[in-house]
């Protein structure tokens, strides 16, 4: 019987990621075209293909702009969650813009489906060792599961001895599940495996062999990608490093093929859904 192992997609547009910031203003954002319907859209086509749910989380920002989108969604099945309003980094924000930014989103999200948002993942995985007061704001907010703790090591992110598999964390508003992006364990460190740059960068049978490693182990593992990583005709922007531009545009092209391969090796599910039979096994042990 196949491990069924949580699906989730960043709604975000290619102007929008964290790397570009500061050569991009957030004013200037409706002043780039806008790709990310189309992206999304063609995401929704092929999961239904391989009859496969997931979750999106959705900027606030991209919601109240698209509702159809955030509808089609909703109606295709598949769970929504926060992804922030405006892609701020989690720990360069006060606990009270943290708070606004998150009931903007939930709220932009919650006027087009008419339900409550519980999952959320900050924007580039920024709830960080500085950042985990956060948590207790997503509980306060009603959010039951989270998914922005990366067990690794990198200049922008990361908790590297963060819990690796499914686990709770308690706040002094309570608990909530932690659904981390997967690492595989080797040589002493983390290897990131759980999809992004990460997943376009590798040769698919990498890939594949070390998500297999963790389903071997009887774990459903987390696996994340955005929209523009199928784009490859994305405008090429000014901005950024040479190391960012790298990140952001490796081996665009061959994404959607290797996400289709994904798909038909791996059982993919909702979060939430994951997160919920993973608690009922943990409860029944």
């Amino acid at each position: 019987m196949k491990i069924t192992n949580a699906l989730t997609i960043d709604v975000e547009d290619y102007f929008q990621v964290s790397a570009f910031e500061r050569q991009i203003d957030r004013e200037r954002w409706p002043t780039f075209e806008s790709r990310v319907v189309k992206n999304t859209e063609r995401i929704l086509e092929l999961l239904d293909q391989h009859q496969t749910r997931a979750t999106f989380f959705v900027l606030g920002w991209t919601a109240e702009r698209f509702p159809e989108l955030v509808r089609a969604i909703h109606d295709a099945g598949h769970e929504l969650g926060s992804h922030s309003y405006w892609h701020r980094l989690v720990y360069n924000l006060t606990p009270q813009s943290f708070r606004d930014d998150l009931q903007a989103s939930c709220e932009a999200i919650q006027n087009v489906t008419g339900q409550a948002v519980t999952c959320y993942r900050a924007p580039s995985f920024s709830i960080t060792k500085r950042s985990l007061w956060a948590l207790e704001i997503l509980v306060e907010a009603g959010i039951t599961v989270d998914s922005s703790i990366f067990p690794i090591v990198h200049d922008r992110y990361g908790i590297p001895d963060a819990p690796q598999r499914i686990h709770r964390r308690s706040t002094p508003a309570g608990q909530l599940w932690e659904f981390p992006p997967t690492v595989v364990r080797g040589g002493g460190w983390n290897l990131p495996v759980s999809g992004g740059g990460y997943f376009r960068l590798y040769p698919w049978p990498l890939s594949r062999y070390c998500l297999a490693r963790v389903n071997a182990k009887q774990q459903p593992f987390m696996f994340y990608f955005h929209p523009w990583e199928i784009d490859p005709q994305q405008p090429r922007l000014a901005a950024g490093s040479r190391l960012t531009r790298f990140r952001h545009y490796v081996n665009l092209a061959s994404t959607y093929e290797k996400l289709r391969q994904l798909l038909t090796t791996f059982q993919f599910g909702r979060m939430g859904d994951v997160v919920q039979r993973y608690a009922a096994c943990a409860e029944s042990a």
